[in-house]
């Protein structure tokens, strides 16, 4: 573990609650800052193994003695101010105008057991993921991240849905002027038109063999950045992110917004 990721992660997480204007309870002896700061640590060292990541953290002398269960609690408790800080992280810590878009699975169980799941249930959420060749139950993270990997908007879907259907309100957040490269899933003209004349954002798709070809702008873009959709994949997966067999729906979505975190605090420039 880095001694300073921890410490820059959590006053990085304790000033952005204070600018969200958090309050803890007065009552509590460990602050939402240091529960937060125990999921990220999970999520970058620990393959989201929360009793480890807080043993650890413990022993160390970073956080104060407190019970799995009562963790677990607050944990839970921290799904909407987890989910603000994870865009507004994004937010602050994102440069430049170049992004990449893409999205990856999220499987809330291994397939075989997808008729007996309670958690999600439905043909929506029967996915299939082209870059490994395999099917999985559960649902698909379309990610949009800067130049440098730090993640900037995100949403949570069925696995079944589109990868465009979120594309619009995930562009929307950009600045104008930003170029976004997309692999050839995200080729659609009409979004492309959209998305410039709504924010004057450019999205680049890498076109077809049988389409038109991308300009030698575009493709040099492409070229250059193409390669980082694969390494936030990469990273993500080394945070254990498809295998977040969670008890609860809260529970995953805590996991997976844990991991947002943590990849922003690792990939900040």
């Amino acid at each position: 573990m880095n001694d300073t990721y921890i410490v820059t992660g959590f006053v990085v997480i304790d000033d952005l609650l204070t600018v969200m204007n958090h309050q803890d309870d007065g009552r509590t002896g460990v602050s939402a800052s240091e529960i937060m700061i125990v999921a990220v640590v999970a999520a970058k060292y620990f393959q989201k193994h929360h009793e480890r990541a807080l043993l650890v953290l413990q022993r160390l002398g970073y956080i104060p003695k407190t019970s799995l269960s009562r963790f677990n609690r607050r944990w839970h408790n921290l799904l909407a101010t987890l989910w603000q800080l994870a865009e507004l992280v994004g937010d602050l810590l994102a440069q430049g105008t170049v992004f990449i878009i893409d999205s990856m699975p999220l499987p809330v169980c291994k397939w075989v057991r997808a008729p007996r799941c309670k958690k999600v249930q439905g043909r929506a959420f029967h996915g299939y993921c082209a870059s490994k060749a395999a099917r999985y139950f559960g649902g698909q993270l379309p990610l949009v991240c800067d130049a440098h990997g730090v993640p900037v908007t995100f949403q949570m879907l069925p696995a079944r849905w589109d990868e465009l259907v979120p594309v619009q309100e995930l562009l929307a957040g950009l600045p104008p002027g930003s170029q976004v490269v997309a692999d050839k899933g995200y080729v659609s003209y009409q979004d492309e038109i959209l998305a410039y004349f709504h924010g004057h954002v450019r999205l680049i798709p890498k076109y077809r063999k049988n389409m038109r070809s991308n300009s030698q702008a575009d493709a040099l873009l492409i070229r250059e950045h193409r390669s980082l959709i694969e390494t936030v994949n990469s990273q993500l997966e080394k945070m254990g992110l498809q295998r977040l067999y969670a008890r609860t729906n809260e529970g995953f979505a805590l996991k997976v917004l844990a991991s947002l975190v943590a990849l922003a605090l690792t990939n900040v420039n």
